[in-house]
């Protein structure tokens, strides 16, 4: 018979993990160094940021509040989770694997094509920390043999996915864009954070800002001046082609925008805007933006803001760094893992 853990016991192997990636060794190191070789987005520093935002996510009081509810009793009744993972950022599908294996289950992990290194350094060295969690852990190419599913894609794989795993538990995550609104009271240094809710990651996550609401005949100057330092994410050469795409695309069709030599930025009503351009809407007053994001709000994944606003908000620049209790889509992952008896 397999060894039960204790949710105190799973504590202390997720803390032991985010000790491990808070300090990379040589071959951590080594795989940030190198994810661009397979993943021309991947860069050290994108890499790096993801590695630090899980070592974040592991610290002992958040791991401590959010395994309250759980028991090693779970382990008893485990059940098998396919995991379908996402890989428009470094190691995005990580929490949906931590949630599965705090309750008890087993994953059975189906990575990315275009995330296929970091995820199972990972997990091999949480099975050097807790071995209990090896027989919990499968890396597949095709699912079978699932009690319940989590899949991760765009709309159009959504609709797949639904009607695939229909017969079964699921969650299908859907294209999700996130936004900032302003006041126009923002310091420069709000403005300058929030240039990470936008170029993070080249603004490739779903908790990346696409668009903005601002004051009706809001100045974009000081925006403009405070994102500066970001100017870099046009050195990249995938950026700097979708960069140079969007703006010809404006260009001829004499659509009106703004430009700074890295982003651009136009008026239009919708969430999704392409890479390298920021939407934004003028708004008369916050209570007309609140109702506009309730009526919105299956298309929105956060919302980064310093105004109190009806639905929750993160600060300027914590967008990339969610907790253990920020689920995507905001399903509650480990809710449903403990609802499947």
């Amino acid at each position: 018979m397999s060894k039960i853990l204790t949710s105190n016991q799973r504590i202390i192997a997720f803390e032991a993990l985010s000790h491990i990636l808070a300090q990379p060794n040589e071959q951590l190191s080594a795989l940030i160094s190198a994810a661009h070789q397979y993943n021309a987005w991947f860069t050290p520093q994108s890499a790096q940021m993801a590695v630090r935002a899980i070592a974040g996510m592991l610290n002992k009081r958040d791991l401590e509040k959010w395994l309250q509810n759980e028991s090693g009793n779970a382990e008893l009744k485990m059940r098998s989770i396919g995991l379908i993972l996402a890989g428009n950022i470094p190691i995005v599908g990580f929490h949906d694997i931590l949630c599965v294996l705090a309750s008890g289950h087993k994953a059975l992990i189906k990575l990315s094509s275009q995330d296929q290194k970091f995820i199972p350094y990972i997990l091999e060295k949480l099975i050097e920390i807790e071995p209990a969690f090896e027989r919990r852990i499968s890396f597949i190419d095709r699912l079978k043999d699932f009690d319940a599913v989590i899949a991760t894609g765009s709309n159009n794989t959504s609709r797949y996915f639904d009607y695939y795993f229909s017969k079964v538990p699921h969650i299908i995550r859907k294209n999700r864009n996130s936004v900032a609104v302003l006041n126009g009271r923002e310091s420069r240094e709000d403005l300058k954070a929030l240039g990470h809710d936008i170029f993070d990651y080249f603004g490739l996550g779903c908790r990346n800002v696409s668009k903005i609401y601002v004051p009706k005949g809001y100045d974009f100057k000081t925006f403009f001046e405070s994102i500066e330092e970001f100017k870099a994410v046009a050195d990249h050469h995938k950026y700097n082609n979708n960069y140079d795409y969007n703006k010809s695309i404006f260009l001829v069709n004499l659509d009106k925008h703004l430009d700074n030599g890295f982003l651009l930025l136009k008026e239009d009503s919708s969430f999704v805007s392409p890479l390298a351009v920021l939407y934004y809407e003028e708004y008369q007053s916050l209570e007309e933006v609140g109702l506009e994001l309730i009526k919105n709000e299956d298309l929105i994944q956060c919302i980064v803001s310093n105004s109190k606003l009806p639905l929750s908000t993160v600060p300027f620049g914590q967008s990339q760094c969610p907790g253990l209790f920020d689920y995507a889509d905001g399903v509650d992952t480990m809710k449903f893992l403990r609802e499947l008896e």
